[in-house]
């Protein structure tokens, strides 16, 4: 990501800021310049190496998996109306209260169903 070279011709405050723009502390004493550019340059290899170790975010285990397209197989898929009030939904209508409510509650089931079918093709990836 940050080559030596980079970082070294860097002043202490601009590393400091780097450091702080991606959240990074440097390694021993933050008064020298190589405290900042040892973390700099090893934080990308530590945080791949940290999810191959499954430590911090992860990628959930088969069963999970599993439970997320169960999940999406038994919301099912919408009706010809469903699909129909769910579109001009989109467009902005509503319809008056008490039904208001309900049609709020279809649309978000739908966008909850269209987010889990992208969450289980960016985990197949």
């Amino acid at each position: 990501m940050f080559t030596r070279s980079e970082l070294e011709i860097k002043t202490i405050q601009e590393l400091r800021d780097l450091c702080r723009r991606y959240g990074i502390k440097p390694t021993g004493n933050p008064g020298y310049k190589t405290s900042f550019i040892t973390s700099l340059m090893a934080f990308p290899y530590l945080a791949l190496q940290q999810m191959k170790e499954n430590r911090g975010l992860k990628p959930p285990s088969f069963a999970n998996f599993q439970s997320f397209a169960c999940g999406l197989d038994e919301m099912g898929i919408p009706t010809d109306e469903q699909s129909a009030l769910i579109r001009i939904t989109m467009e902005g209508r509503k319809m008056s209260y008490p039904e208001r409510y309900e049609q709020s509650q279809l649309m978000n089931l739908y966008k909850a169903k269209l987010l889990l079918e992208q969450l289980i093709d960016l985990l197949n990836q």
